[in-house]
């Protein structure tokens, strides 16, 4: 366990103690009450545990204390129904009693959570998207920041060698190829002298000459530097049936692919299978390239024409710059010899660097020399630092890997959602800062912004990890570029922006990525590229390896929010309709001095499993709405129970009650005597008629009003008969035929509500059940009352929302000068969609005011302007 890979696995398998630490002096010495302190902790932490409101994501832990909550609400007022009662205990006056705590219990709830979850996942599958964690479905909707890999996520992953710069020779160029794998399509040129010199004059060069591989052996400079594109190499590149093939990492088929159009493939110099006897180059030994060394050496040698010895041994070695030209101490001329590299040398190196990747070229570094040590019976012995020593600088390669077509609206889209993209890559800083700009994760001209911001948005590893977290922390914004990235880079530009109070998601592949991701907020792994030890750390997988199917999980996890606040919203409210209804319904006591029951018990568990259990599952499938992503992410603090929410709980469940009681009092002592019969609670008589007739309205009309609220839940704020943004052709009639088309959008939903309607019938209708099961009787003109308190329940609803509706409008005129509904910045240009202004995050809480100050900036993909 004391390997790099031993300490990633004990990191990912640490599990905290459940048992708290005594708090001890400075000496190890504690006092008795700080025992007893511990104890206590333990203990709570042991019942919070099993009550469920301190583990578990953060949706369950309100859950669970909702549960709680309600559980004490049902206690409250089965005990109110007792004391109402002068705490009789007839067996009509319990059952009341239970009937109203059970009134209170979203026994629904739970079930439609969970088939909506895995609904969600099922969703999330066909749109590339695999969910390993159910936590991680409501923590996508509340993403402020995505940390992502460049290559083969925002980038296609299929590299081409545009450039080649061989020392003491000139620099090759590859002209525009749409086959990356087939080494005869695109033309190459050929300049003198580095890649920089514009004036240089470039020379096509015959494809015949290429293939016959005499281009490289004219040149010894030239054969040296192909050497090491070949064999410090592992990719194989193959035509079969003539179709070209290649298999490897794209970094190496891309080199593969270039040495190939010189024909100096790596199965021509090493055999048709590797290190066979068929082969004039043998592999010796091979250091292979990881995240930390961020290069590749490979030892060979070749056979003599007896193939009892080796020729020369050669040490073939590529890699970042920084990590292979510091072990350099030669440069190789035109005649392929070392002479020893002056500064001149090195700047006119880092000067084809700059120049190659200011073009969005990743670029590795090619270095070599003669191994004259004596021979080894056994070179599994040698150590990589015996190799990589006393290099020949050979030249540099220049690797475009185009960005992916939809990377560039993808990140725009984020910007749109107020999410914040960063790109940690392992390349150089001029091609991460090129693909950057391409891709719009950072805006054309820098030299705009504020310089303290403008340096702050594209740093190296090595300056990032430099800085202290305090150091991090004042930053005024953290970088939204990081090159040569390194894994300890990542956690730390995690724990930066969990400082900042930001909700981090993470991409990764390799085995050193696994504590980031398991750091993040929300881990990605990569499906294609990705190790199984990084998917296992992950919460979320793409199975196509796309920046753009991270923005689909984002959309698909705010769905999910809305459509969790729908039904809890739906479920609760009816809840509160039921009780209110019930407590009130106190008042209304017989001949014998008990209370009549306004709804029977198991009317009440038909409207809470049967009626509204389908539309809350239809709620939870409901397609998100259009300005999802134009809105910022939710806070997870105060997830789906917000403000308006409860507010509209409250409203909904009262007015809802308030119309259940009037059609029960206007059915009793309107349209009836006042007669409340005797022992009505328990069976049907004609004196009880009066009351079943009532009971019966009350029903349906209870019934109906938590079937039209799941339509009316569609959308918070936009009216029942116009869910949808009005379009160019727009008219005031649509308003009378419009709900019809928006309520079948949703099928599921649609039929759910159908079936309830014809499910009250067989409750109303079929002797024994109506009268000895559910305590009512059928009506008949009553169907009038139902009609008229269904127009009045939309009223009240329509009436709330409007006035949801210029509220909201004002208040976001107020902030932002300018008039919209869903509370976000109205965007005239996109069709009256809703564009929220993308902040990244403000710098941590410091210092003794605790002042948290807005210093970062602003980013679309045209602009940058600090806060």
């Amino acid at each position: 366990m004391q390997t790099e890979i031993g300490q990633i696995a004990a990191a990912l398998k640490k599990k905290g103690s459940k048992v708290r630490p005594v708090k001890r002096k400075e000496d190890g010495t504690a006092g008795f009450h700080r025992y007893v302190q511990a104890w206590a902790l333990t203990g709570g932490d042991f019942v919070g545990h099993f009550l469920g409101i301190n583990t578990g994501t953060p949706l369950q832990r309100k859950l669970s204390k909702l549960a709680i909550l309600l559980f004490f609400i049902a206690c409250v007022c089965a005990l109110i129904v007792e004391a109402a009662n002068s705490f009789s205990s007839k067996n009509e006056v319990v059952i009341y009693g239970v009937a109203t705590g059970l009134s209170m219990i979203p026994a629904s709830l739970i079930v439609v959570l969970t088939i909506t979850m895995a609904v969600g996942t099922k969703r999330m599958s066909k749109r590339n998207v695999i969910v390993r964690k159910l936590d991680s479905l409501e923590a996508l909707g509340a993403v402020t920041n995505i940390c992502s890999d460049k290559t083969g996520t925002l980038t296609q992953g299929r590299m081409v060698a545009k450039a080649a710069w061989i020392a003491g020779r000139g620099t090759f160029t590859v002209g525009t190829t749409r086959e990356p794998f087939d080494p005869t399509m695109g033309e190459v040129t050929f300049q003198d002298g580095p890649p920089y010199d514009r004036n240089a004059e470039k020379t096509a060069l015959d494809p015949s000459k290429l293939q016959s591989g005499s281009v490289v052996t004219e040149h010894p400079s030239t054969e040296r530097y192909m050497n090491i594109a070949s064999m410090a190499n592992v990719a194989h590149v193959t035509q079969n049936e003539g179709q070209w093939q290649a298999r490897g990492d794209p970094t190496e088929i891309a080199i593969q692919v270039f040495a190939s159009r010189f024909n100096w493939n790596r199965q021509r110099l090493v055999g048709g299978n590797d290190d066979s006897e068929t082969g004039e180059w043998q592999c010796l030994a091979e250091f292979p390239f990881d995240s930390d060394s961020k290069r590749m050496s490979v030892l060979y040698g070749k056979h003599s024409a007896s193939r009892e010895k080796f020729v020369s041994r050669w040490v073939y070695t590529k890699g970042a710059l920084e990590r292979v030209l510091p072990m350099c101490i030669n440069i190789q001329d035109d005649n392929g010899g070392a002479q020893p590299i002056t500064d001149a040398d090195k700047i006119m190196i880092n000067d084809s660097v700059d120049f190659l990747a200011n073009q969005g070229l990743r670029v590795l570094c090619l270095a070599s020399y003669e191994w004259t040590e004596p021979e080894l019976a056994d070179y599994s012995k040698v150590e990589r630092k015996q190799v990589e020593q006393n290099l020949t600088f050979c030249g540099l390669i220049g690797l475009y890997d185009p960005p992916r077509p939809e990377s560039a609206p993808a990140v725009a889209a984020c910007s749109r959602a107020s999410v914040a993209v960063h790109m940690l890559t392992g390349d150089h800083p001029g091609t991460a800062t090129a693909i950057a700009k391409q891709v719009g994760i950072i805006p054309e001209r820098l030299e705009h912004l504020a310089a303290d911001v403008s340096s702050a948005m594209v740093m190296t590893a090595m300056e990032f990890d430099k800085l202290s977290d305090e150091e991090v922390d004042n930053l005024p914004v953290l970088p939204r570029v990081i090159a040569r990235c390194t894994p300890h880079t990542k956690v730390r530009m995690i724990e930066a922006l969990h400082r900042r109070g930001r909700f981090a998601a993470m991409t990764g592949d390799g085995v050193n990525d696994s504590p980031s991701l398991v750091r993040a907020d929300v881990g990605i792994a990569m499906g294609q590229s990705g190790s199984d030890v990084a998917k296992d750390a992950s919460d979320i997988i793409l199975t196509d390896d796309n920046f753009a199917s991270i923005l689909n999980a984002v959309e698909e996890g705010r769905r999910l929010f809305d459509n969790i606040k729908r039904f809890i919203l739906h479920v609760l409210s009816e809840n509160i309709a039921q009780a209110c209804t019930l407590l009130v319904g106190l008042a209304f006591k017989d001949a014998a001095g008990n209370s009549v029951f306004p709804l029977a018990p198991v009317q009440i568990l038909w409207v809470i499993m049967a009626t509204s259990g389908m539309p809350d599952m239809g709620l939870g499938m409901e397609v998100a709405v259009p300005d999802i992503m134009d809105r910022p992410p939710h806070d997870l603090k105060t997830g789906v129970f917000d403000t308006e929410l409860i507010v509209d709980m409250v409203v909904y469940g009262v007015w809802m009650s308030i119309l259940c009681i009037s059609s029960f009092v206007l059915m009793v002592w309107g349209f009836g005597d006042g007669n409340l019969g005797s022992n009505c609670n328990n069976s049907y008589s004609e004196d009880c008629d009066l009351v079943f007739r009532a009971r019966a309205t009350t029903f349906v009309c209870l019934t109906w009003f938590a079937l039209f609220l799941a339509w009316e839940m569609v959308n918070f704020r936009r009216s029942f008969f116009r869910q949808h943004p009005r379009g160019e052709n727009y008219n005031w009639y649509y308003v009378f035929y419009q709900w019809w088309e928006d309520s079948r959008r949703n099928p599921f939903l649609f039929w759910a509500v159908i079936a309830g309607f014809v499910t009250i019938f067989p409750t109303l209708y079929i002797p024994v059940i109506n009268h000895a099961v559910f305590k009512h009787t059928g009506i008949s003109w009553e169907w009038g009352i139902v009609v008229v308190e269904s127009i009045l329940f939309f009223t009240g609803c329509e009436s709330w929302k409007w006035a949801k509706r210029v509220f909201f409008r004002r208040r976001q005129a107020k902030i932002s000068g300018v008039a919209s509904l869903e509370g976000g910045n109205f965007d005239a240009n996109s069709g009256g969609s809703i564009n929220t202004s993308n902040t990244l995050e403000s710098r941590p809480m410091s210092g003794k005011s605790k002042d948290t100050r807005a210093t970062d900036a602003v980013v679309s993909t045209t602009s940058v302007s600090p806060q």
